[in-house]
């Protein structure tokens, strides 16, 4: 069921307005015309294919790509994201794949990487009070701040990398692939954590492949194709709605098992 993002978003004017989005790098169109909107307190996830676009568009919120054409509003006033830092000052935050920890440092060294508190002579406890509190009202599953992140598992990895970003208190959070290579158990906990940042009334943009973890915390999915917007659906879309406007094609594998599914059922009702 394919719905309008009016439909399904929270009530008032959005954290951040995207009309008209286009980037090109040279000949080659990577991103046209896309329209996104994120509003406060909700998690939209931004699925598609390789190469549909998906890391270029979250590459433009950051800061590292300037759009060739369209308009950024935030907060309803036109910006630029011309450096990741205008981005991070604004209060967008990106959380990428690769984490960007330093695995032979403690909870509390890599939470204040960079913005460490009286830096010229370090209040290490005042750190690591604002980090208990951080990590406490995230409800998270770290043993302790002075735990060397390397040997904290994938799940509690991502928290850290979740919980870093939200120091600075932005409006927004990208999370691309949060829940990549990480087993079931450490995959529920990251997705309770997205469920937590989201009631804390930050706006999270959700980059996955994964289906279900989208369906399970997502407010709305927005789907890219070939670099265009293809339809922005609901967490309750079936699963062939959704391959359908990934792939393109609504003759798929999915779309043959679901349609399998059903004539079992009609036949076993019959019987």
């Amino acid at each position: 069921m394919s719905a309008s993002s009016a439909g399904n978003s929270p009530p008032g004017e959005p954290i951040l307005r995207l009309r008209g989005i286009s980037k090109q790098f040279g000949a080659v169109s990577a991103l046209t015309d896309i329209d996104l909107d994120i509003h406060a307190g909700e998690v939209v996830a931004l699925v598609g294919d390789n190469g549909a676009g998906k890391s270029t568009l979250v590459k433009t919120l950051a800061g590292v790509h300037q759009p060739s054409a369209g308009t950024i509003e935030f907060m309803g006033e036109d910006v630029t994201l011309d450096t990741p830092a205008k981005a991070l000052m604004l209060g967008i935050a990106t959380v990428f794949q690769d984490l960007a920890l330093c695995e032979n440092l403690d909870v509390v060294g890599n939470l204040f990487l960079g913005q460490e508190l009286a830096p010229w002579r370090l209040d290490e406890v005042a750190m690591e009070v604002r980090a208990w509190t951080l990590l406490n009202e995230l409800s998270a599953r770290i043993p302790s701040v002075r735990e060397p992140v390397a040997s904290l598992s994938g799940g509690q990895r991502q928290t850290v990398a979740i919980a870093r970003s939200l120091l600075l208190d932005p409006k927004i959070i990208m999370l691309d692939e949060p829940t990549a290579a990480l087993g079931v158990a450490q995959t529920a906990e990251v997705l309770n954590l997205i469920e937590r940042v989201r009631d804390r009334g930050h706006g999270v943009i959700l980059i996955s492949h994964n289906m279900e973890d989208v369906r399970a915390v997502a407010d709305r999915v927005v789907v890219l194709r070939l670099g265009r917007n293809n339809g922005v659906f609901t967490a309750d879309s079936s699963n062939e709605e959704l391959v359908a406007a990934i792939t393109g094609a609504t003759e798929n594998a999915v779309s043959r098992r679901h349609a399998r599914k059903h004539e079992n059922t009609d036949l076993q009702d019959e019987a």
